[in-house]
């Protein structure tokens, strides 16, 4: 009942734009004016209240006017109604069969292209009625006819149509307290008041015979073939734009979302009704529902009441209907024909480079007609997404040191064989070559041309390295795998953080650890440095890290990776076993002293980190003795350092087995260095100015988790929290 406050006066809203658009319709289509409002209530009770929208508006749409005019022209009104019902049927059927997703598939550029299309074919038959005379059969006969329609104009007509565009135009830019009046509904007002006061010679619109000459549907007589299609016809289109208009205002408002296959059952049924009563097909029409959507609708209800008050205004008042010229009528189709040709849709379209889809769609809808035109740029828009998928693009770079590097990208089928053969063909023999397939799919024809080029540049002296960045279809196809619908993992484009074991080159055996290197310092140039070059551009007049991050210099910990930071981010310290000696240490170690000073008093951090780390070898080392690193004698001065932290351990339970022991000493031994770094007065000072934050980081190695330890006294236990959950759950 809460939302029956908002939803009263929203339906009212609704209805006085509704009717006369329903009006301008039925006159646009042929059809008995009539019928119109028969739609606008049939849409509006029937298919709100069984549609799946909480929202969306149903009733006859201007996009149908065509197809409808030639039915009314081939088959007359009730063969026409008996049609509307056969389609409602049509939609039912779809609807039950979950078929309503398939109509979002409709490329924009086709559905924007109709739309226009259908809008200047309006216009261009409305403006000879404007104008005093009768629309031509087809558009270009409207286009012909027009300069003798225009030398042979009917003055008053022709004022009342102008009039009529005028305010139509003007109204919306007038106080909102005015223009909160639908400016249909006041254009017409206007129009019909002044032709009255001032008794222009137009033609009235005259309601006053519908009900008696209302006559049931009628099977049409022809080709049943035709009349199974223009049904088929008028299913298809009438839904495409309920759905598309449901997806749209979903986005409106906060309320449920649509249930699309519920929609389609309901507009179905409506239809049926609308036929069965001799109305339009109707459809859900976005100007309504916008409309609804801003008069502050909050439910279902407003939808039902629209065409209750449509249904009661049809029976009661629809003698009113005849002050309404029907040159007004018309000016607002021509008005609303024109606004059709949205140049916001065009340039949606352009970005995307569907142009050529919008322009065919129009012209054919123009030229031939609404289901030809609509299937010239479906079957356009086929094409060039055809094309946009086979388009294969190989670049060619020659690096330093001789090799050359190929990547390939795109979908390689058989469409792109020839282009990639001419490409690869044209390496020159005896090249070392580097071949990236950038792909996401390869056919067997596209493989077979790989592959034979690979044999026979090998066999004449070159080398050939593949490299497949996402999926490893050539991989799989070489070793006899089946392609489909199985394919391997997908796996990131950037690998710059694998270990060189887990690459794809063999390096020479003699000098394995300088070519790895290498190898990797020319990757980085290939792929890395060209993304990253502006980032180092902008650090290269200094440094202004955030944090000092002091961690071991074990190989398996690698700073950037575990904290997803980037260059500049980490002033960064390695050493054995992440340790900190203490500033009162004998003797002092300069080189953590001297980081440490730098990182506060020039860098000015804002956080110190200490980095320790599972299966730690220092730590390994302090609890096997002194006796371990004895014949090391840096080693063993060096671990010194780590003593408190082992004394810390000794200190606590014993009985652990050997590896828990030394879990315990990693992670206390965070907690010692933490401590340790308090005994430099400038770090002392700045925390406790609450300038500087310490804090402690674990690593476990075997399951990549990353643990915080906030920092506390050292002789207290080493309390950790995981990193790792929360982006698990994400």
């Amino acid at each position: 009942m809460s939302a029956f406050r908002y939803d009263l006066p929203a339906s009212l809203v609704v209805f006085l734009v509704a009717v006369p658009l329903s009006l301008g319709i039925a006159m646009a289509a042929g059809a008995p004016l009539a019928a119109g409002l028969i739609a606008a209530a049939a849409g509006g009770i029937v298919a709100g209240r069984l549609g799946g929208s909480p929202i969306q508006v149903s009733g006859p749409t201007a996009s149908l006017t065509v197809v409808i005019a030639g039915l009314v022209h081939t088959y007359g009104w009730q063969a026409t109604c008996l049609i509307t019902i056969l389609a409602g049927a049509i939609q039912v059927l779809l609807g039950l069969l979950k078929a309503a997703r398939a109509a979002l598939a409709v490329s924009p550029a086709v559905a924007h292209g109709m739309l226009a299309g259908v809008g200047i074919v309006i216009a261009l038959a409305q403006l000879h009625v404007v104008l005093g005379g009768s629309p031509q059969h087809s558009a270009l006969a409207n286009l012909i006819q027009l300069p003798g329609q225009i030398i042979g104009m009917h003055g008053h007509k022709v004022m009342v149509g102008v009039l009529t565009v005028l305010v139509l135009l003007v109204w919306e830019r007038l106080p909102k307290r005015i223009s909160a009046v639908p400016a249909p509904l006041a254009a017409l007002s206007v129009a019909a008041t002044t032709a009255w006061l001032l008794n222009w010679d137009v033609t009235r619109i005259d309601l006053s015979g519908a009900i008696a000459t209302w006559a049931p549907p009628q099977v049409p007589q022809g080709d049943w073939h035709h009349v199974a299609g223009a049904a088929l016809l008028i299913a298809l289109l009438a839904g495409a734009e309920s759905l598309l208009c449901c997806t749209a205002t979903d986005g409106m408002h906060n309320g449920r979302r649509a249930d699309l296959d519920r929609e389609l059952c309901g507009q179905g049924v409506a239809n049926m009704v609308s036929g069965a009563l001799g109305g339009l097909p109707v459809a859900g029409v976005i100007v309504r529902s916008t409309t609804n959507i801003r008069a502050g609708a909050r439910s279902r209800s407003s939808a039902i009441l629209h065409g209750v008050w449509v249904l009661i205004f049809a029976l009661c008042l629809g003698g009113t209907i005849k002050l309404i010229p029907i040159e007004a009528l018309a000016a607002l189709l021509v008005f609303i024909g024109i606004r059709t040709i949205s140049l916001g849709n065009a340039r949606k379209v352009h970005g995307h480079n569907e142009v050529p889809v919008y322009l065919v769609t129009m012209t054919g809808v123009i030229v031939i007609g609404l289901a030809e035109g609509v299937l010239a740029g479906l079957a356009l828009a086929a094409l060039l997404a055809l094309r946009r998928l086979t388009r294969v693009t190989i670049d060619k770079r020659e690096e330093p040191d001789g090799r050359l590097h190929v990547t390939v990208s795109g979908s390689l089928t058989f469409l792109g064989v020839p282009h990639l053969t001419q490409e690869l063909r044209a390496i020159p023999t005896g090249t070392a070559v580097d071949l990236d397939l950038n792909i996401d799919f390869m056919d067997n024809a596209a493989f077979e041309a790989v592959h034979s080029w690979r044999l026979d540049h090998e066999r004449l002296g070159g080398t050939v390295a593949i490299d497949e960045v996402h999926d490893q279809w050539y991989t799989m196809a070489a070793g006899g795998a089946r392609m489909s619908p199985a394919k391997s993992p997908p796996k990131p484009a950037g690998r710059w953080w694998l270990p060189w074991a887990h690459r794809r080159r063999a390096e020479p055996a003699m000098t394995e650890s300088e070519c790895r290197l290498t190898q990797g310092t020319q990757e980085f140039h290939r792929r890395t440095a060209p993304l990253v070059r502006p980032v180092f551009t902008e650090l290269a007049a200094g440094q202004q890290p955030a944090h000092l991050f002091i961690t071991c210099a074990d190989s398996r910990i690698v700073p950037h990776l575990i904290t997803s930071s980037g260059p500049g981010d980490l002033f960064t310290v390695r050493n054995i076993g992440n340790l900190v000696p203490r500033a009162d240490s004998d003797p002092c170690d300069d080189s953590i002293a001297s980081a440490i000073e730098f990182a506060t008093g020039i860098l000015n951090v804002h956080t110190i980190t200490v980095c320790g780390h599972s299966g730690c070898g220092a730590m390994a080392a302090l609890l096997d003795g002194p006796a371990t690193t004895a014949h090391l004698r840096h080693l063993g001065r060096w671990l010194r350092h780590g003593d408190s932290s082992l004394a810390l351990l000794e200190g606590g339970a014993d009985g652990d087995d050997p590896d828990t022991k030394l879990d315990r000493l990693c992670r206390l031994n965070i907690q010692q260095q933490l401590a340790n770094l308090r005994t430099y007065p400038a770090v002392n000072e700045q925390v406790q100015a609450g300038t500087l934050k310490l804090m402690g980081l674990y690593f476990d190695i075997g399951s990549a988790r990353v643990e915080v330890a906030p920092p506390g006294a050292p002789d207290s236990p080493a309390t950790v929290t995981s990193l790792a959950s929360e982006p698990e759950r994400r």
